[in-house]
């Protein structure tokens, strides 16, 4: 290895590991700044790392990523890949251009996944692990822990179900350990060409249980759906804001012609929505607020009918049947002392609604 090879490995080696001991979620390298921590959702420079020149960043882009996927990135300008950082975490790191210089964004996996106790999730998500089949989607935007709760998730099942579970993600993130569950990790770019294809092959593979990364198009969630309908659990991750949003985008990915049938399809099929926000705490790091829908028969007969609009109401009167509303999720989180009324407020999704439930 050169010198300056050998230089770029050390100083990779040194910034991960300040990821992890100052208890950060995410690292930014990008051309004319200092190296920058995400902590508890807030950005922190690392004043003591020298300012990065366009070299250094695309020297480290390509000191981690594969050499077969850093092959594209002069002419895709973006790459998406894993990489492991000793044994102590993982990260999930995309790399991507900014006025002709490389940056990197990459967010922390730990190996160990969590269990709801410790992610301060509810109990009532247990009842969906014991699913035989259905669709159930965990949704939020960008960095709110999507990917830690569907790892919990699958553990669970992992712990107590003797099935054959397919991931199906882009990257790899979590790495599981087989334990009463058979795990089969597929990698699209590596093991198969697209989310598509993987999720058609996986009927074919005698499986259970099977996890998409995110559902990123039309052809990706009919496939879903109809791998719901038809005897598997089938789990998964949108970038929507709520349970009526999730279902609205799902619908919309369809051509007009095709809404009907969708809506009757994801009527009979979808399980639960899960929704969370992560809210910074009093006492330090995060804590989720979250929604849950339950469907049960007035909610198919909601989407089916194309009245998504009254979804909130069905979720605000169900929390005896276990659906969660967010607002009052916040609300119990600030009275229990957990976190300020000024940042549940920021995030309730009726000011009003909040306002009664405190």
């Amino acid at each position: 290895m050169s010198e300056r090879g050998a230089e770029i490995k050390e100083r990779i080696a040194t910034l991960l590991e300040t990821v992890v001991t100052e208890g950060g979620s995410d690292l930014h390298l990008s051309a004319g700044s200092n190296p920058i921590i995400r902590v508890s959702g807030a950005l922190v420079p690392l004043l003591q790392q020298p300012v990065l020149t366009p070299e250094d960043t695309l020297d480290i882009l390509k000191a981690m990523a594969p050499e077969t996927r850093f092959a594209h990135f002069a002419t895709d300008q973006s790459i998406d890949f894993s990489y492991a950082h000793s044994k102590v975490a993982r990260f999930r790191v995309n790399g991507f251009t900014v006025q002709g210089a490389a940056a990197m964004a990459m967010r922390l996996i730990p190996h160990e996944t969590h269990t709801f106790e410790k992610l301060n999730l509810p109990p009532i998500l247990e009842v969906f692990t014991q699913r035989t089949q259905g669709f159930f989607l965990i949704v939020g935007p960008v960095g709110q822990g999507k990917s830690t709760t569907m790892a919990a998730i699958i553990e669970r099942i992992n712990e107590t179900r003797a099935e054959h579970i397919v991931t199906i993600e882009d990257p790899v993130e979590y790495i599981f350990d087989a334990k009463k569950s058979l795990i089969h990790q597929r990698e699209v770019h590596v093991d198969a060409p697209n989310f598509q294809s993987a999720l058609q092959a996986a009927f074919r593979e005698d499986v259970n249980v099977i996890m998409v990364g995110e559902m990123r198009d039309q052809e990706t969630i009919a496939s879903a759906v109809t791998a719901a309908e038809t005897g598997h659990l089938v789990l998964s991750t949108l970038h929507t804001n709520n349970a009526a949003q999730t279902i609205d985008r799902i619908i919309d990915m369809f051509p007009p012609n095709q809404q009907d049938q969708v809506r009757v399809q994801l009527a009979g099929s979808l399980a639960g929505i899960f929704s969370q926000r992560l809210v910074p705490r009093i006492a330090g790091g995060l804590v989720p607020a979250y929604e849950l829908l339950i469907n049960n028969s007035a909610i198919s007969n909601l989407i089916r009918e194309g009245r998504t609009h009254e979804i909130a109401t069905v979720i605000q009167t169900s929390s005896q049947e276990g659906m969660i509303d967010m607002d009052r999720s916040l609300a119990e989180l600030v009275r229990r002392g957990e976190v300020t009324i000024e940042h549940a407020y920021e995030r309730a999704t009726d000011p009003k609604t909040f306002e009664r439930y405190l």
